[in-house]
């Protein structure tokens, strides 16, 4: 028992480096911008699997030796109790003087008369034994010896095995899993597929082709601001397309996932998909459809970032990019510059974004943050003001308006705002008996800590004149303090002082 405390002291602390550092099955995104602020630091860290503590060597291997060391606990207590429900209660012991919970009174009726009263009153509760000595002196001498409290070890044990059942549940959901996050414009359908998601990871025996493929289209997200908002709820419809052919129209709301083909779709964030078409200098669309713009996480308002990328622009020779911001309810300063949203319902949304050409990167094989801007490869696009200073172009939109791009590079157009949600789909079998083991671990424990063990024993000595003298002693597993008021409660059935039993 002191090896598994030790050990899941020890599983604690080496879990911590999960609290201080971004993990990839929680949220990759994070990794890959802790590796672009510190890439020396992040190298090293990734291979003492800092970034995937959960499944590193090293807490395998505590984890597994937890495991062992309960296994090992559990096994010969089972045995050890098994064979005490097996056998009958201890014989009463020779002195009672030695117990400090005894007691001793006389009674007005024959030893047999006695046993069977208090036999009777010990009911169900107490496992007995009846047995009879024989004294020189005083002949036959009956005596009962009394236990209860069996299920405060059965509750220890149950404790321990639902531990064990934790574990390898545990285990066991994360070799069965799979997880995958994607982003819906509305209007746009999902397909649950691994190729269809932004970022997806299963477990070690899940077998990828084996995901139902069901679809969900995102009709329309509706969110609910107070008025100096604050956020009241999220409300996602969409339109389910299941394998049978039914189709239905739920919704996702926050902490209201979805539940279809045995996984849960959890509705993560939401935000604003700009729908912009962009022509380039040949007068070919180079670009149409919405633009995930990212909402700042400190910032009330929803105003969001995002990067607009044109590899096929001017055939990929001249490729083009986009870096801005995007503010669903613009508010300006004194100088009339936009510096802010105000509120995150697009009451007065605007579009600024600054230009790049050049190279995007995009045919070199290394996987990229699709919503920060590389420029590596790219140049800014300057112009001349007024003033006759020169700056970075900075493009202003509206929906629904266009805008040339410099230097003949061609048009861009803001056609309109939907939204979009992140959605976070999780198929794990673990939980539910997670859950069914978490609650026989607390019923054991419950009783392991409160269930009293205690053992009563009765010696009943024949008297003058057909009494018995009663002698009893009571003893406890651990400290009791109501093991005397036990043992008052189970010689109360006897006759009072005086009192004669009946025939």
């Amino acid at each position: 028992m002191r090896v598994a405390l030790l050990l899941l002291l020890l599983l604690t602390v080496v879990a911590m480096p999960g609290a201080f550092f971004p993990q990839r099955r929680v949220d990759p995104n994070l990794v890959n911008q802790f590796y672009a602020d510190n890439p020396t630091l992040a190298s090293w860290l990734d291979r003492a699997y800092m970034f995937d503590v959960f499944s590193s060597p090293w807490f395998s291997a505590v984890y597994l030796l937890l495991f062992t060391s309960l296994i090992g606990c559990i096994v010969p207590r089972s045995i050890a109790h098994a064979r005490a429900l097996r056998a009958e209660p201890t014989k009463v012991p020779a002195r009672f003087s030695r117990f400090p919970v005894r007691s001793q009174r006389l009674v007005h009726a024959t030893p047999e008369q006695v046993r069977a009263r208090l036999h009777e009153g010990m009911g169900r509760r107490y496992r007995t034994r009846l047995g009879t000595e024989n004294k020189p002196r005083q002949g036959a001498v009956h005596t009962i010896s009394a236990e209860r409290g069996y299920g405060k070890e059965t509750g220890n044990i149950i404790f321990h095995l639902a531990l064990v059942g934790l574990l390898v549940v545990t285990a066991w959901g994360e070799l069965v899993h799979y997880r995958g996050q994607a982003m819906i414009t509305e209007g746009s359908t999902f397909v649950n597929s691994a190729l269809d998601y932004d970022f997806f990871e299963a477990g070690a025996l899940f077998d990828v082709d084996a995901v139902d493929p069901y679809r969900i289209r995102l009709d329309e997200f509706v969110p609910e601001f107070t008025v100096d908002a604050q956020a009241r709820d999220f409300t996602a419809y969409v339109t389910l397309f299941e394998t049978d052919g039914t189709t239905s129209e739920p919704t996702i709301r926050v902490n209201h996932p979805l539940s279809v083909g045995g996984s849960r779709v959890y509705l993560m964030g939401n935000g604003f998909a700009p729908d912009l078409t962009i022509i380039d200098a040949s007068g070919q669309v180079a670009h149409d459809g919405p633009v995930p713009f990212i909402p700042a996480d400190d910032d009330p308002g929803y105003g969001s970032t995002g990067v607009v990328m044109v590899p096929s622009a001017n055939d990929g020779e001249l490729q083009l990019a986009f870096n801005g911001s995007l503010l669903p309810t613009a508010a300006q300063d004194a100088e009339g510059a936009y510096v802010s949203s105000i509120h995150p319902l697009p009451m007065d949304p605007v579009m600024l974004l600054q230009m790049y050409t050049g190279d995007l990167g995009l045919d070199e094989g290394v996987p990229r943050n699709m919503f920060v801007l590389d420029t590596d490869g790219l140049e800014q696009v300057i112009t001349t003001g007024q003033d006759g200073t020169e700056g970075p172009v900075q493009l202003e939109l509206r929906p629904g308006q266009s805008v040339d791009l410099p230097d003949g590079q061609g048009t861009l157009t803001f056609n309109d705002l939907p939204r979009f949600v992140a959605l976070d789909l999780r198929y794990d079998p673990a939980p539910l008996w997670q859950g069914i083991f978490a609650t026989l671990a607390f019923g054991g424990l419950i009783a392991a800590l409160f269930l009293p063990r205690r053992r009563i024993w009765v010696r009943l000595v024949p008297g003058e004149r057909g009494t018995t003298v009663v002698h009893a002693a009571a003893l406890a597993r651990n400290d009791d303090s109501g093991l005397r008021g036990e043992l008052d409660r189970v010689l109360s059935v006897l006759p009072g002082p005086g009192a004669r039993e009946k025939k």
